[in-house]
């Protein structure tokens, strides 16, 4: 069984396409699906396919690249959200070094790790030439179970100081790229127990599928780029990886 562990299936992507979808995933193995919500206009999209579709689970927050339009009113609807709905997590958030407004990210992303830790929930970290922004934001707060750093695309100094505060790391297409040799070095090194799987798909696509969408139904060859790279069993990595996710959801 697989987890992808990050995917929008709420984008309009997936809209022509998403009953079919589900089922070949179900068909290839893919039960579990964790969406986050990346604006405040989305999060009843998300919400809504966590009710139509077995195996979705929804977590809301607000996206950097769009934080320019947030306000105080969406932080704290998404903390009334966040309990009515008892959603697992807080994200997409994060700091994203390559897109405006750095300030206003910066004080959204603490704005949104305080709901975290009064909640007593992790976060789904979005990064992006900021992991020197994002540390110590994550050091001052202190979630006690921390939450994934999506798309890790660091070294394994940068990955083990994720690992260091709780983190776990989500692995996805950017290890399939020849160019990508020093994460691709750090997933070969750093604890079983701190990888899960995603897609973050319609974005990121796979070497070999550039310019195409992205599809969760891809989960199963980041899975074989993953053994590539490790020494243990595909049993042992693909229990553990699930493990991880149970871990992070709580089960």
């Amino acid at each position: 069984m697989f987890t992808d562990s990050h995917c929008h299936l709420d984008f309009r992507e997936f809209d022509d396409i998403r009953d079919d979808l589900m089922f070949q995933c179900q068909q290839l193995g893919i039960k579990r699906f964790i969406v986050p919500g990346i604006t405040r206009k989305r999060w009843s999209r998300v919400l809504g396919l966590a009710q139509r579709y077995q195996g979705i689970t929804p977590c809301l927050g607000l996206h950097p690249w769009w934080i320019e339009k947030a306000t105080e009113q969406d932080l704290w609807l998404l903390q009334e959200l966040a309990v009515e709905h008892n959603i697992a997590a807080i994200g997409e958030i994060g700091i994203d070094g390559a897109v405006e407004h750095l300030e206003k990210q910066q004080e959204y992303f603490a704005a949104q790790l305080a709901i975290a830790k009064q909640l007593n929930l992790p976060v789904i970290v979005h990064h992006r030439k900021s992991h020197h922004l994002i540390m110590p934001h994550l050091q001052r707060t202190g979630l006690e179970k921390a939450g994934i750093v999506h798309a890790f695309s660091g070294n394994y100094q940068q990955a083990k100081a994720y690992i260091d505060l709780g983190f776990k790391l989500g692995i996805g297409g950017t290890i399939t790229y020849d160019r990508a040799a020093k994460t691709r070095d750090a997933v070969s090194k750093i604890p079983l127990q701190h990888i899960v799987l995603e897609t973050d798909a319609p974005a990121m696509p796979l070497q070999g599928f550039q310019g195409l969408d992205n599809s969760p139904k891809y989960l199963p060859k980041v899975f074989e780029q993953l053994l590539s790279l490790r020494s243990e069993s595909a049993e042992v990595i693909a229990e553990q990886i699930e493990a991880n996710v149970n871990q992070f959801l709580g089960d």
